[in-house]
């Protein structure tokens, strides 16, 4: 079963490294550079397309690259547990508290919100159309329909196993598999196998939105139940623990937390909002690290 659970390849080329450099507009001789930001980040936040549109705002404004690394919400904090990061972007709150409690985190800030779908087939050979998160897990495991599980600690895997103890559920057997890959590749890999999913709304705008799948659970981004509710939060390294740099760090939370709320505000995918900000005033924090001539 092992090496059935890991057979599926990574069909985007999603959850590597990118790196967002550059000055929009302004140029070194026009100001100094902080140098470069190191980003753990969740991979859902890279799928669906809000992360460039955020970093390359960030390098725009302030002419300080990012460079992000998408490798799910645990792999995220163990790379700041090591020190090879600055500041991490993630959406499993239970880690995160984690993270923090035992120091290697500081200055934790929501950015962010979306939810979660549960989507299959259009046929929905388990019948879930329209059920609750644990109704729709519990009716997926008594029709033994394939489900494809990230099996990697992120977000959405951190949830999903929430949500099969909620329904009472031990997932195993031959209808449910691992991926042990990122969110797009989970859901390119569900397509293509006919299989149920849990998703971000985010990630599966920007990549399963083209029929191959249905949204069977579904209660809208504003008021989603709170087993579906996915909340982002960015989070500096300590700089007591690692050196990093933790000034550049809060600069970047400054600007997730102010100026970057409209970025989030106004992201579309094909016209569908994919995340609701969740900061609206300017951290003051951001004042604190920003050299003021590097404001608009």
């Amino acid at each position: 079963m092992g090496t059935r659970r890991r057979q599926y390849l990574r069909a985007l080329g999603l959850g590597g490294a990118v790196s967002v450099a550059g000055c929009a507009n302004r140029t070194e001789e026009t100001r100094p550079r902080l140098g470069s930001l190191t980003l753990a980040t969740a991979t859902t936040a890279y799928d669906s397309g809000v992360l460039a549109v955020l970093n390359r705002a960030y390098t725009g404004r302030f002419g300080s690259g990012v460079d992000a690394v998408a490798r799910g919400t645990g792999a995220s904090l163990r790379t700041a547990r090591d020190g090879d990061c600055d500041v991490v972007l993630v959406h499993a709150r239970p880690l995160e508290d984690e993270f923090l409690r035992e120091g290697y985190g500081i200055n934790r800030r929501s950015v962010m919100v979306n939810d979660l779908l549960v989507v299959g087939p259009p046929d929905d050979p388990a019948d879930v159309a329209g059920r609750g998160p644990v109704s729709a897990f519990r009716a997926i495991s008594e029709a033994e329909a394939t489900f494809l599980s990230r099996g990697d600690r992120s977000g959405t895997h951190v949830r999903e196993l929430r949500i099969w103890e909620a329904a009472g559920v031990s997932p195993g057997g031959e209808w449910y598999l691992e991926t042990g890959q990122g969110m797009g590749d989970t859901l390119v890999a569900a397509r293509q196998s006919n299989a149920y999913t849990l998703v971000d709304r985010g990630t599966f705008l920007a990549v399963g939105g083209d029929g191959g799948l249905t949204r069977h659970v579904d209660f809208g981004i504003d008021d989603p139940p709170p087993l579906l509710r996915n909340e982002y939060a960015v989070i500096p390294v300590n700089p007591a623990r690692h050196d990093v740099s933790y000034p550049l760090a809060m600069s970047y939370v400054g600007y997730l937390t102010g100026p970057g709320q409209s970025e989030i505000e106004e992201f579309r995918v094909d016209g569908e909002r994919a995340f609701r900000p969740l900061a609206r005033s300017a951290d003051p924090e951001f004042d604190q690290y920003v050299p003021s001539d590097w404001r608009e």
